[in-house]
């Protein structure tokens, strides 16, 4: 079968560089790294001593309900604007390069899961989602798998819909979001429903993890019961099979971002910092790993396109850019946050610098949906078959 016709240019058009220059714009202008230290940075001992949830600009994400930001990966049909994920991508680069503590991203991904779906309980969610509401996903068990057999919520079928118990981890941003966009295992089916925040029943956990721009939880459901109108399909699996090559997309953009704010943040300190009289960027040391981490970062870019042109053409081997994109973006991460730390000296491993915010959300964005190893392993699959009874035969951290 012929692939379909992909655009030039990875379809990023005029459209696409309109909105990722206003949001270049807004966030430089209403969320410089300064205002981000404030936010999340001020106080070591609330972070991590005390557990405490670093606050976040909600004024700032009415700005972006207001721009039309969650609706963009809606469907016009569903009151959305249908845009392309070669520029949504773009605008998940501009948040992940002034790491921006909302529910944007973690919403993106609902979306895109939501929009797999048809009928009309994932329509008038939608429409919700256009108009500003924000969901995340709650798909994986302790293990970091969403498959059927693995799922950690599972749901009795009654007369007005499900009721839901189990658990489900990794939960992004969860105590940002209005509902939760949910699997459960019912009989030999995997459902997909949405479940309020405030529903009767559910309890959510918070994690302590490293990355201070977001949060994550789990969440546990104690017989919450869903409303049939909640309730969006019957086979959950296929829709998340899908949807999977966009959340790749949407993960390693934002990892792109973070990746390219270290490099040039690296970039003037070594012009500004003077050793043996001279910046410490005239040395081939400090010159030579920023050019390979430009290259690092300029491949995972170029594959986050590539992959983003994919899924909007409808191509068969979207998933495969997908995850050579997000192996890509990770290992580009973690080499330019090895270096942007190193680079800087005696500076960059402290909490006054704000290397580490930046570091630590590459870091969460690498492991998140699976790390460059994962990635890589899946592709082995994809390309020449799982070996029986290895390890690349295994369905988890899908």
């Amino acid at each position: 079968m012929s692939s379909p016709e992909r655009a030039r240019d990875f379809g990023f058009g005029a459209d696409e560089e309109m909105l990722r220059d206003v949001a270049t714009r807004l966030l430089d202008e209403h969320l410089p790294v300064e205002k981000l230290r404030r936010l999340v940075a001020s106080d070591p001992e609330a972070a991590y001593e005390r557990g405490e949830r670093p606050p976040w600009d909600e004024g700032l994400w009415k700005r972006m309900v207001e721009l039309g930001w969650p609706a963009l990966a809606v469907p016009p049909e569903h009151g959305g604007h249908g845009f392309k994920l070669a520029g949504i991508a773009a605008l998940m680069e501009q948040v992940g390069r002034h790491a921006v503590p909302s529910p944007f991203v973690a919403s993106s991904n609902a979306t895109l899961v939501l929009r797999e779906a048809e009928g009309a309980c994932a329509s008038a969610w939608l429409s919700r989602i256009a108009d500003g509401l924000a969901t995340s996903l709650a798909i994986t068990d302790a293990e970091g798998s969403w498959e059927p057999d693995d799922c950690g919520v599972t749901a009795r079928e009654t007369p007005e819909g499900l009721v839901l118990s189990g658990a489900a981890h990794f939960v992004q941003d969860a105590f940002k979001v209005d509902a939760f966009t949910t699997t459960a295992r019912c009989g030999d089916a995997l459902r997909l429903c949405v479940v309020p925040r405030d529903a009767a029943g559910l309890e959510l956990h918070q994690d302590h993890i490293h990355d201070l721009t977001r949060d994550q939880a789990t969440l546990r459901f104690h017989e919450v019961r869903v409303p049939a109108r909640d309730v969006v399909d019957a086979d959950a699996a296929a829709i998340l099979r899908r949807a999977w090559p966009g959340l790749l997309v949407v993960v390693a953009a934002d990892l792109c971002g973070s990746s390219e704010w270290q490099l040039q943040a690296t970039v003037r300190y070594a012009q500004e910092r003077v050793q043996f009289e001279r910046p410490i960027g005239f040395f081939q040391a400090v010159k030579h790993p920023l050019v390979d981490a430009m290259v690092a970062i300029d491949r995972g870019r170029a594959l986050v396109y590539a992959a983003a042109a994919a899924i909007d053409a409808g191509a068969d081997d979207a998933l495969r850019l997908a995850r050579m994109a997000k192996s890509a973006a990770s290992d580009a991460g973690a080499f330019v946050s090895d270096r942007s730390v190193q680079l800087h000296g005696g500076v960059g491993f402290t909490w006054e610098f704000d290397v580490h915010l930046f570091f630590k959300r590459s870091l969460h964005n690498q492991a998140l949906y699976g790390d460059g190893v994962h990635q890589r392993r899946k592709l082995a699959d994809l390309l020449i078959g799982p070996l029986a009874g290895g390890p690349a035969a295994e369905s988890r951290g899908e």
